[in-house]
């Protein structure tokens, strides 16, 4: 069994640099979502945000498409593990504003679909019988103080949230699980960043709702999206726009 994959990956409106990498094979869809760094706050790298995702997803790519089958949590910490090599002579990395970014993961393999998200993307099943199983790391919504001092402070911890930057035990911290394909009927399967979430994150729309626009295909996704973003008045915290990126996967081929 494989997977077939339709892509859409947006920058924001307000900026230049997409900082999302996404990258689909046959078997696994990887998306991650890069923070975008304070401005003018020192973070200890020389290193930009798209250099981190593209690093650390070329690294997932290697570990996802080996023949070993580890689990996703060690595949990602390896890759964070190797990602901090590369830059470890060059960069602060006990720095808490060093570059960081979420994960998304998906392998289909061996009859079954495995998942892992570590803050705040989002793998979303859609099952034959209508039902629907979200998975996120929701750890993000529930900090008491978002301000730029608590927030460095509260990255990486126990108390906290988790994130892949230069503490690769972030890993064993991610929303982690598997789908027996055989005894379970998926009609489809999303992998999705925040920024293409917010119509339900943000908008409220439903989970039914967002996949029925996604079925469009995901670049009507975005554009609906974008336009739900621009006139919103109230009812969220940070910036208005954010990068976007959408996966649609289906299965294909019998278990």
């Amino acid at each position: 069994m494989s997977i077939s994959s339709e892509v859409y990956t947006e920058v924001s409106p307000t900026r230049e640099v997409n900082e999302d990498f996404v990258l689909v094979g046959q078997d696994f869809v990887i998306v991650l979502d890069g923070a975008t760094p304070v401005a003018g706050l020192e973070n200890g790298c020389i290193h930009d945000v798209p250099w981190l995702v593209r690093q650390l997803g070329l690294r997932l790519a290697e570990g996802i498409t080996a023949p070993d089958n580890a689990d996703l949590a060690s595949i990602l910490e390896r890759a964070i593990e190797q990602v901090c090599d590369a830059h470890a002579d060059t960069c602060d990395l006990d720095d808490p504003n060093s570059p960081s970014s979420t994960v998304a993961l998906l392998r289909v393999r061996g009859g079954r679909a495995d998942y892992l998200t570590l803050a705040d993307s989002f793998v979303v099943f859609r099952m034959a019988d209508g039902s629907i199983r979200q998975i996120t790391d929701d750890r993000l919504d529930h900090l008491d103080d978002y301000s730029v001092a608590a927030f460095g402070a509260a990255r990486n911890t126990p108390d906290g949230f988790w994130v892949a930057s230069t503490v690769p035990e972030a890993a064993r911290h991610a929303v982690t699980g598997s789908i027996d394909l055989g005894s379970q009927q998926v009609r489809s399967i999303a992998v999705l960043t925040d920024g293409a979430a917010t119509l339900v994150e943000r908008h409220g729309r439903t989970w039914d709702q967002l996949l029925d626009i996604l079925d469009i295909g995901p670049e009507e996704l975005v554009r609906r999206t974008r336009e739900a973003d621009e006139v919103a008045a109230t009812g969220f915290h940070g910036k208005r726009h954010d990068d976007a990126t959408a996966v649609l996967c289906r299965l294909v081929g019998s278990v």
